[in-house]
This record gives C-alpha cells, sequence and structure tokens, in this order.
C-alpha cells in the first residue's frame, strides 16, 4: 500500500498496516478466540484481503493481569501459523519479549520482530544484528515487566521515551544493528500510565519523534485502556474511538499502525485521502 494524503499545508504519509492475531488465551480484547490454528489463519487471511501489509502474531497477552506464558508454549502457538503464512508469502511480524522466541520466530521467516521491552538483552543483540528482520523497539513505563496501572506524570514519562530512545537505539546501533532496520515505538495506553494524558501526548508529538530519532515510528491505539477511560466504554464498544486516534496518527505522519480492524483503518484512509485532495 502507498500514497500520500495531502491538504493545503499539510503534508500525511499513509502509514503501513499492521493487523493483529493473538493466539492466546487472555488477550484483553480477543483472548482465546484465535487461539485454534484454523481460526488464526482464517483471521490472519481476512485481514490481509483487507488490506494489511502486515499480520503480528501474538502469542503471549502482555496487559495487566496476563498470565506467564513460557517459550515453550510460544512457539507451539507460533509455528503452525507462521508457517502457513510464510508459505503464502504474507508479510509476519512476531510480538515477544522473549530471546528464545524472537530467535525462533527470524529462524522460521518472521521480517519483524516486536518487542514491548524494546530489546533489552544484549546478549541478542549480535544474533539481532546478523538477522534480515525489522526491529520494533517499543518504550514502556515498565521497561522489564508487563503492563502495570501505575499513575504517571505526562512531562516524567515524555522525557523517559526520549532518554530511552536514545540510549537503546545507540546500544543496538552500536552492536550491528543497521538503522534502517529499526522502528521505534513509543508505547500507549497501560505502557505510559493508567491516565490518558502521556498517550494523548505521545499521539500529538509523532512528527516529533520521527525527527529527533529519524526512524519510522509504530503506534497501536487499537482499544487501548487510555480510549476506554476517556469515552467510559468497554473493549467492544471502543471501535470508534480507536478509529479516530488511528486517523490522528496517520495526519501526524506515522509510519505503522498496528491495529485489530483493518477495513474500518483502510476505508477511512481512503476517504481522508479523497477529502484531503480535493
Amino acid at each position: 500500500m502507498s500514497g500520500k494524503l495531502t491538504a493545503p499545508g499539510v503534508h500525511v504519509g499513509w502509514p503501513r498496516l499492521v493487523g493483529i492475531v493473538n493466539v492466546t488465551e487472555d488477550s484483553f480484547s480477543d483472548g482465546g478466540r484465535y487461539l485454534a490454528t484454523a481460526d488464526a489463519l482464517d483471521h490472519a487471511r481476512r485481514l490481509r484481503g483487507e488490506g494489511a501489509d502486515v499480520i503480528e502474531l501474538g502469542p503471549a497477552a502482555s496487559h495487566p493481569g496476563a498470565a506467564a506464558v513460557t517459550a515453550d508454549e510460544e512457539w507451539q502457538r507460533l509455528a503452525p501459523v507462521i508457517d502457513h503464512l510464510i508459505a503464502a508469502d504474507i508479510p509476519v511480524s512476531v510480538d515477544s519479549f522473549r530471546a528464545d522466541t524472537q530467535r525462533f520466530a527470524a529462524a522460521r521467516g518472521a521480517r519483524y520482530l516486536n518487542d514491548i521491552r524494546g530489546f533489552p538483552h544484549e546478549d541478542m543483540y549480535e544474533a539481532l544484528a546478523a538477522s534480515d528482520c525489522w526491529l520494533v523497539v517499543m518504550h514502556s513505563i515498565q521497561r522489564d515487566a508487563p503492563a502495570t496501572k501505575v499513575a504517571t506524570d505526562p512531562a516524567a514519562v515524555m522525557a523517559g521515551i526520549e532518554q530511552f530512545f536514545a540510549q537503546r537505539l545507540a546500544a543496538l546501533q552500536s552492536a550491528g544493528v543497521r538503522p534502517d532496520r529499526l522502528i521505534i515505538d513509543p508505547g500507549l495506553g497501560y505502557f505510559l500510565g493508567s491516565n490518558p494524558t502521556p498517550s494523548l501526548a505521545v499521539l500529538a508529538g509523532i512528527g516529533y519523534l520521527k525527527a529527533r530519532f529519524g526512524l519510522p515510528v509504530l503506534v497501536s491505539p487499537s482499544r487501548k485502556s487510555f480510549l476506554r477511560t476517556l469515552t467510559a466504554r468497554e473493549v467492544a464498544h471502543t471501535g470508534p474511538a480507536s478509529l479516530a486516534a488511528e486517523l490522528y496518527a496517520a495526519w501526524q505522519g506515522v509510519d505503522y499502525i498496528r491495529t485489530h480492524d483493518v477495513a474500518a483503518l483502510k476505508d477511512a484512509l481512503t476517504v481522508l485521502n479523497a477529502l484531503a485532495e480535493q
């Protein structure tokens, strides 16, 4: 997918769309729905048909209270799904903070590795540098732990994001990871705190992050906690709020949007593109 959204005095890129397939029992939005291989593959193919550029497989949940999953369990959930998608030439991302699962996914043919802990394990850097995968380096206030419900100061969060990326990206590049294989994700929702303000500030600051680090930015506002707080809606009713946040991110020039609802976002971008050309 390619193209531009333009308006008088405004330039906005058309982001690549990353469709989410959770092969888990307890993901906050759709736990258990795609745990069976056949269901996961059907959903992945549907998202691809709706316009997903990349299918991201999540073998373990990361929300507050999520059950711990071993590397073995992650591999068992991933293997049959990733193999079928790779055989069909569908670009795959794997969302795991486990170094062993990242090695497994890279060897299996994944094109992207997404780490909610931002690749903290330096003993993994040589393997990452030798791989062909793009790395989604995600920031979270928890650093080396799952998401938690913690009140945070927005100014401190924003300063922490900048400091985190400055240090982590330097470490990865010093170890031989090429900058053209790096994508940054500042985190949203509980990864920034229980209050919505840091998430709103991050979305408004996408342009600054792109300019500061010179790298593509990925965001994933879809169904996140800050939207549920703002709208007082349950997860099942956050579609309009998710779409609003995703369109705002596109207007800010984000490069990748990770979403549960590819069809809605693609249609909305198509209309926004047509309107912006008037």
